[in-house]
């Protein structure tokens, strides 16, 4: 018991700084800090990840044709007035094309035809 005594005193008395040095540069036993990884939140975190990034992709895609099916029907509607134009063109056109004044005209100075002075009636009995 008295060694005892002796072995714990001696430990508590102060080192020498040869001692101390001595005691630095030796290597530790233990590491300063443990790295403890915890593979299941690692794994939750990546699938997690993953899963935010798929969606972010399906959002952009999905926007991205949305944006080229609302060009396409910009220029749908943009054709379909062009031709709503033209087909009121074409009714001005076909009405001009029927005024008795141009028939008229054409048949003067074209068949060389007149309208009669005198219009005669017969009554048969």
């Amino acid at each position: 018991m008295l060694a005892r005594q002796e072995e714990e005193n001696f430990a508590e008395l102060p080192l020498t700084a040869e001692e101390e040095r001595r005691q630095l540069r030796q290597a530790p036993k233990e590491p300063l800090f443990k790295t403890v990884l915890d593979t299941s939140m690692r794994s939750h975190c990546q699938i997690l990840f993953l899963t935010i990034a798929v969606l972010a992709m399906l959002v952009t895609i999905g926007s991205g044709v949305s944006a080229s099916r609302g060009y396409a029907l910009v220029e749908v509607q943009r054709q379909a007035d062009a031709l709503e134009q033209e087909n009121e063109r074409l009714k001005i056109d076909i009405a001009k094309l029927k005024s008795p004044e141009r028939i008229k005209n054409i048949a003067k100075d074209q068949l060389g035809m007149e309208v009669p002075k005198h219009t005669y009636f017969s009554q048969e009995k």
